[in-house]
């Protein structure tokens, strides 16, 4: 048992989940708010129009320099998927200029502008939410789409997508599987941060969307007397006889193993009442012969798809790649299916927004009308300390998604 979950110290665990999400909190919504400008909103048409039959300009924002060693190995691993992108795009020409941010704000901003004035037709990056919304905010003008590598729906919008797997996504898929198994009463357990609340509201439109029924909500704080103090609440709604799945944001990397620990205690498990995560609950691998985890729901990428691209990348580069760095190789992917298509407008956001979607790393994607992203995702669980796929990744969008 981990020292997060005996100390007596009840701001402990916030401690734990700073140290333990230090790398993850780059692109975590509760890291970094918008300030403006593409929140919310639409917007019309945007986007350079191109000739496919030249070599099309694209910049890459990465947040190299920052001196943070693992940021250092992520900005690594983002320059290098772009570069293996662009190598596999056959049939299309991408001129990629790499630009490296240090991870602020202002400099990313100065950089795109930079990229921009050299002729670049679209930007792929920056990393954090407030720097792609600060970056959309100065392009615009300019009629440049940004293709972020934030998670952080809350800035998508107008000219700034949002290419990381978001809270809505996973929540939609997992809530529709859960709705085919039978599970339509569904209560939502959030962190009361930043990030738990944008993913309790992911989920609660999740419920509404696939005519399941929101059978109640907790929130609690980000500490062991947090996870205390709500655990009853919790553990009497599971056995009411009312609830047929428990919705759990779990944002925080100790946060997950101490909540599912403290309701197994109080008699709750997903054998009583189905366990579902908004969160991957099989990383970091230790936590597979966690008991209380054992049988919960979550979604994942084509693992099988994950890996021959990992396996490509260890031979190219001698190393494993961050594991953001198919948001890059996405990116440039999309870009290039485009551009091989032959398709003028595929910088504008009707080319970037086709429905048929791109083939990615971990499966297909799609880029959507509100500007982010919708992936094919598997339904996974854990049994006796495996991973077991429940509901495979599809393999297009005929019938699922939104």
């Amino acid at each position: 048992m981990s020292a997060i979950i005996t100390t007596r110290r009840p701001n402990l665990l916030r401690r734990a989940v700073l140290r333990a999400g230090a790398i993850l909190s780059v692109v975590a919504i509760a890291a970094c708010q918008p300030s403006g400008g593409n929140v919310g909103a639409v917007g019309p048409e945007s986007g350079q129009m191109i000739d496919p039959g030249q070599p099309v300009k694209v910049a890459l924002l990465v947040p190299g320099g920052s001196g943070n060693p693992n940021v250092e190995v992520l900005a690594r691993s983002l320059k290098n998927a772009a570069q293996m992108a662009v190598a596999d795009a056959q049939g299309a020409t991408i001129d990629l200029s790499i630009y490296d941010t240090g991870g602020d704000t202002a400099k990313a901003v100065a950089q795109a502008n930079a990229a921009a004035d050299a002729g670049a037709k679209i930007i792929v990056g920056p990393l954090y939410a407030e720097a792609a919304n600060a970056v959309g905010s100065a392009m615009a003008p300019r009629s440049i789409n940004v293709l972020s590598f934030s998670n952080n729906s809350e800035i998508a919008g107008g000219n700034v997508f949002v290419m990381g797997t978001n809270f809505s996504n996973v929540a939609n898929r997992l809530v529709s599987y859960g709705v085919r198994q039978g599970k339509r009463n569904i209560y939502v357990v959030a962190e009361n941060d930043v990030a738990g609340q944008i993913g309790g509201r992911a989920i609660e439109t999740a419920i509404a969307r696939n005519g399941a029924r929101l059978a109640g909500r907790s929130n609690h704080p980000v500490s062991i007397t947090g996870v205390d103090g709500v655990t009853p609440q919790i553990a009497q709604a599971a056995k009411s006889g009312q609830v047929d799945a428990i919705f759990m944001t779990a944002n925080h990397a100790a946060v997950l193993p101490y909540l599912t620990e403290k309701l197994a205690a109080a008699g709750v498990t997903s054998q009583v009442t189905q366990f579902m995560g908004l969160t991957r609950w099989d990383e970091p691998r230790a936590r597979r012969g966690m008991p209380q985890l054992q049988n919960g729901w979550f979604a994942i990428p084509d693992q099988n798809l994950i890996q021959q691209f990992n396996a490509r990348y260890q031979a190219a580069y001698g190393e494993a790649p961050h594991d953001l760095a198919s948001l890059s190789y996405d990116a440039i992917a999309a870009i290039a299916s485009q551009v091989r298509a032959g398709n003028r407008n595929a910088l504008t956001t009707s080319g970037l927004t086709r429905s048929s979607g791109f083939a990615g790393v971990g499966g297909v994607f799609r880029l959507r009308a509100d500007r982010t992203a919708e992936r094919g995702l598997a339904v996974a669980t854990i049994r006796n300390s495996q991973l077991v796929i429940l509901d495979p990744a599809p393999r297009g969008f005929g019938g699922f998604g939104f």
